[in-house]
């Protein structure tokens, strides 16, 4: 049963990245700390995140972005893979044995920053938009702080909203049984 909740809720967030929202502001993060938290298998600890944003992906490429596409698009970022798989570590590093209020807060932060210096490490490595030297990554980075607020707030948001949610069915269940 709760690898039933925790799975409902990963794609109840998945499908939350298709909602309108600010720039950044998604649930990408908490689906890999949620999911390196509360899934029971090593394998399922990869695999449901990335297949999460992979799905979602492909809606958003394919239906919500395809103007800016040249047909079907199945794939856009390694960099955003490769900054999910290392919230999904910082998850099974801080998460996996001890999930508490300060622990969720401090991997929240932890993935925001690091999706933070990936993604805008891939922006500056793979485009002609900023010089190849450190002062084009600098400037990249600079670009990227605007984004970086919503990247925080919507990490916490969705940290909360999930881990508080699967907290909050446990609990309303296990008093239900009681009852």
């Amino acid at each position: 049963m709760k690898f039933r909740i925790a799975l409902l809720l990963i794609v109840l967030a998945a499908f939350a990245r298709l909602i309108p929202h600010p720039p950044n502001f998604t649930p990408l993060a908490a689906i890999g700390l949620f999911g390196a938290a509360y899934l029971q298998r090593r394998w399922l600890i990869w695999m449901v995140p990335v297949l999460a944003l992979f799905v979602s992906d492909l809606v958003l490429n394919n239906v919500v972005y395809s103007a800016f596409y040249d047909g079907f698009t199945w794939f856009t970022s390694g960099w955003v893979y490769l900054a999910l798989a290392l919230v999904i570590l910082v998850g099974s590093l801080l998460l996996r044995t001890n999930v508490s209020p300060q622990r969720i807060i401090g991997s929240s932060l932890s993935a925001s920053v690091l999706f933070f210096l990936v993604s805008n490490f891939g922006t500056w490595a793979t485009t002609t938009l900023y010089p190849k030297s450190l002062a084009g990554l600098l400037a990249c980075y600079t670009a990227g702080l605007p984004f970086f607020g919503n990247t925080l707030l919507g990490d916490l948001f969705f940290c909360g909203v999930m881990f508080g949610g699967y907290a909050w069915v446990l609990r309303s269940r296990t008093a239900l049984v009681q009852n």
